[in-house]
């Protein structure tokens, strides 16, 4: 595998010296699945539109193919950049037929060739035989696959997806996903998805981006590192439901609320840390002698959330599957899997 796409240093204001994006490093490997997950407002929709040259940036330079495509206050056009761009409105010609739409941008190609090409796009997005619908006969999914295929058109090197499956249900937002994913793996696409859907980022990504509110790339890594592992406390608390204990450190150890935890392996000790639990990670034994209680229990349909109170006052919560339950106020005592905590301290 190598680097195909490549942002340096990428940074961009709309007034001098506030940057909407800052200091934006990463590569993303030939025919990875790279998306950047962010809070609205935190520069994903401007960032992608840097990459497909629609914006300009300020500082720092882009490489796709290991050609510069941006840098500094010099770009090449967007057309000449490779790029095949999804945004969330699908945005399709309403005079225009699925063939046409589909076709429409396809240069240096004979007649048949752009004929032969629709066809192998309709077959690929399993619209075979709508060739002849217009946009108005077609469902929201239906209407997504046919920008899908538009952008795949031209055999693009990059494919940029810019909240593709938002104004889709639950159901049609899964299978659509796994659907762009296949197709994109199969065609072997460097793909780049910008979303603030943590499930969607987690399931679709090889590697995955955490942007910040302020426009900072805070991590980057596969979903099971920087959901197990973050880098700090905005990462931990952004991405999925966390616990957070506070503790002392002495002898190289930590001592919390909930025992005592060896600090080896975790990250370095500079400041007050905080233990990290997953609430999927946490088990309750039912003890009379214990030393917490159910406080409280969510429904959440396969699970049940459970707020549970602590000796010390802290409440941590634990999610586990809806078949297991437990009476409000039975004591008990809290076991943890000590692989699956993580120190922080940031």
């Amino acid at each position: 595998m190598k680097s195909f796409l490549k942002l340096e240093g990428v940074c961009k204001g709309y007034k001098e010296d506030n940057y909407v994006i800052r200091d934006i490093s990463f590569e993303v490997e030939e025919g990875e699945f790279f998306s950047i997950l962010g809070p609205s407002g935190s520069g994903k929709t401007t960032l992608l539109r840097i990459i497909a040259g629609l914006d300009s940036l300020d500082k720092g330079e882009i490489l796709i193919g290991g050609k510069l495509v941006a840098k500094d206050s010099w770009q090449i056009p967007p057309e000449k950049r490779g790029i095949g761009l999804v945004f969330q409105d699908p945005a399709l010609f309403p005079h225009l037929n699925v063939f046409e739409n589909i076709a429409f941008g396809i240069e240096g190609l004979s007649k048949q060739e752009r004929k032969r090409r629709v066809f192998e796009l309709l077959e690929l997005i399993g619209l075979s035989g709508y060739e002849g619908r217009y946009p108005h006969e077609l469902s929201g999914g239906e209407k997504q696959r046919v920008a899908l295929a538009r952008a795949l058109a031209p055999r693009p090197k990059v494919l940029l997806l810019d909240e593709p499956f938002a104004n889709l249900d639950y159901e049609l937002k899964r299978e659509l996903g796994e659907e762009t994913r296949s197709i994109a793996k199969k065609q072997n696409i460097t793909v780049l998805m910008v979303t603030h859907d943590q499930e969607e980022a987690l399931c679709l990504s090889d590697r995955i981006g955490i942007l910040s509110p302020r426009g900072c790339l805070e991590q980057v890594g596969t979903p099971e590192e920087v959901y197990f592992t973050p880098k700090n406390l905005y990462v931990a608390g952004f991405l999925g439901r966390a616990n957070f204990i506070k503790g002392k450190v002495s002898e190289g150890r930590l001592h919390t609320s909930l025992g005592v935890f060896s600090t080896n392996g975790n990250n370095p000790i500079e400041r007050e840390p905080v233990l990290m639990i997953r609430p999927e990670t946490v088990e309750f034994v039912p003890d009379s002698q214990g030393d917490c209680q159910i406080e409280k229990a969510n429904f959440l349909g396969s699970l049940i959330s459970y707020t549970i109170l602590l000796q010390s006052g802290e409440r941590i919560e634990m999610l586990c599957p809806s078949g297991k339950s437990f009476p409000l106020g039975v004591r008990g005592k809290i076991l943890v899997d000590r692989k699956k905590i993580w120190l922080l301290t940031d």
